[in-house]
């Protein structure tokens, strides 16, 4: 039985967690910042929420991610909603939005292969509304995810259901960019941190993790305008496999950028047509 007497400081002290994931799901439950906490830690919790509390507690405690729990995520400075029919956004994926800011120019029609969350669209679409993105997803449940988030953040995208290109029709983008599945089946990471949780459809490449780069890399060259840009994020060790792909298909200026970390993390080039 919940007591009736429980504070904000003694839940946060029986959660057996990182203080600060204790903090962030209390905080979900409360609906409140987390200053509340640190001002009132002997504010009294109504038994209600103090038994969601404790329930949000034991599903951490069991491994599942927070973003699932409280169902949010930050990314590029935007609040996500978050299901687990989509990826959890990372920061080393901001790379790729700072990278496709860099390279889109006016105006420009920009593909976002695998959108999940709609997190990457999303993304550029805040910091350059005048680009005209379009975003895929095979799945429609991801989908539905992503246009609740553009909603949410008034953001003008054109979102389509597809298994890569196979619904876009003939035209050229200026530029696509793809955080495709990377993650080799078999991989031990699959058992690990956040990943058992994830959508095995947004995790698996194939037997060496690159079946989705070579078949996003093979069919974006009759997509991608003449000088057209095409970024992928890869896994940490696929960088020089990830650019000898892209030589051998005849793409240009294959550079391969690093993440804060210091890790190979997405692959840049040019279409020459």
């Amino acid at each position: 039985m919940v007591e009736a007497g429980a504070t904000i400081e003694s839940l946060l002290r029986e959660s057996r967690l990182p203080r600060r994931e204790a903090e962030v799901l209390v905080q979900g439950v409360l609906r409140c910042e987390r200053a509340r906490l640190i001002a009132h830690p002997e504010e009294r919790v109504d038994s209600s929420k103090a038994l969601a509390i404790r329930a949000w507690f034991s599903r951490r405690r069991s491994g599942e991610p927070i973003s699932y729990i409280i169902g949010l995520r930050e990314f590029y400075g935007l609040e996500l909603r978050i299901t687990t029919d989509v990826l959890i956004p990372r920061s080393e994926t901001e790379l790729l939005v700072e990278l496709a800011l860099g390279r889109a120019g006016p105006h420009a029609r920009v593909l976002e292969l695998g959108t999940g969350s709609g997190a990457i669209a999303i993304a550029l679409w805040s910091k350059r509304p005048d680009l005209k993105i379009t975003a895929t997803d095979i799945s429609q449940a991801a989908l539905e995810v992503a246009r609740r988030n553009a909603d949410s953040h008034g953001a003008d995208i054109d979102f389509v259901l597809s298994d890569w290109f196979e619904a876009i029709g003939p035209g050229a983008f200026d530029l696509i960019a793809s955080n495709p599945p990377y993650v080799a089946e078999g991989d031990p990471h699959l058992k690990q941190g956040d990943l058992p949780f994830e959508p095995r459809l947004a995790l698996l490449g194939g037997d060496d993790g690159l079946a989705c780069l070579r078949a996003i890399a093979a069919q974006a060259r009759y997509h991608l305008q003449p000088g057209g840009r095409l970024l992928l994020e890869h896994g940490y060790s696929q960088g020089e496999s990830c650019s000898a792909l892209l030589r051998e298909l005849g793409y240009a200026q294959v550079d391969d950028h690093r993440d804060l970390a210091g890790l190979p993390r997405v692959a840049a080039c040019v279409w020459r047509g």
